[in-house]
């Protein structure tokens, strides 16, 4: 898949996140984990000495905001998507707004979450820049994102329905968004803008007795397939009948997951704001 459509604004701000649709499909699938991790409380235990404002960078279907309005209810929680028709359904504040042009002052924030996100910036460091920028001397961010060898199943279920249908011993791999800010390379690039980085490591097993879930979930990434080898629907009928095989033979189809949250802390004395949007 070329990058650039990772990046894409009109591929995020359209199809891809033109509604919680796709979003939701990717989040489903955590529902067949084990351990079960409830992530927006995972970030409440991080922010337990927060005031003023959290800002969700990416907030998407606003699944850290309710959870932190209805825990904080002393907390100004402000959710920023570039896609407006992720954010119809949103209680405000919210804002359409671009990572890397962030329409906040300087210190106005003492928490920004950035959660499966980076990856779609065209500039990662132009972005945490932005992000610094708006945190207070004593914030912290909070990013989240996958390891290179997370869901290797879905990689390798993908790649044979794929060979199937190009006629070829080996097919592709899977799309996958997190390889460019991935969990095994996120510290370094973290480190590079906060002194300190601390990871929360997730790994779990998503164990499936059903196809369906796996099949959304793949699904899902279709806005990222233009201009790529592989025909898409037909990959995934395939990777339908793959997988109804395999769990009829064996029961249950099992994917190793390996996921993490970083605590990033800078030492960087700011001045506070008088307001918080420019």
């Amino acid at each position: 898949m070329p990058p650039e459509r990772i990046t894409d604004r009109d591929v995020l701000a359209g199809d891809a996140y033109a509604s919680a649709t796709h979003l939701a499909a990717r989040q489903d699938l955590y529902s067949w984990q084990q351990p079960r991790y409830d992530l927006p409380a995972i970030v409440l235990d991080q922010i337990t000495g927060a005031t003023g404002v959290v800002v969700d960078v990416g907030c998407g279907n606003g699944r850290y905001l309710r959870r932190l309005r209805d825990a904080r209810n002393d907390l100004i929680v402000v959710g920023l998507d570039i896609s407006t028709g992720i954010l119809r359904d949103l209680e405000p504040p919210v804002l359409v707004a671009d990572a890397q042009f962030l329409p906040l002052q300087t210190s106005a924030a003492s928490v920004v979450l950035t959660m499966h996100m980076l990856y779609h910036l065209a500039d990662i460091d132009a972005g945490l820049i932005e992000v610094q920028r708006i945190l207070r001397a004593d914030g912290v961010l909070i990013a989240s994102t996958n390891a290179r060898d997370d869901k290797t199943e879905l990689d390798q279920l993908w790649s044979a329905a794929a060979a199937d249908v190009l006629g070829v011993a080996e097919g592709p791999h899977r799309i996958s968004l997190s390889a460019r800010f991935s969990l095994d390379d996120a510290p370094a690039i973290l480190g590079r803008h906060f002194a300190h980085v601390d990871l929360i490591e997730l790994p779990g097993t998503i164990t499936v007795t059903i196809p369906e879930p796996v099949l959304a979930h793949l699904g899902s990434y279709r806005s990222w397939v233009a201009d790529t080898e592989v025909p898409f629907d037909e990959t995934l009928q395939r990777t339908h009948e793959r997988l109804t095989d395999h769990i009829q033979t064996h029961g249950a189809f099992h994917i190793n997951c390996r996921s993490g949250i970083l605590i990033c802390r800078s030492l960087a004395a700011r001045h506070q704001p008088q307001s918080i949007i420019d």
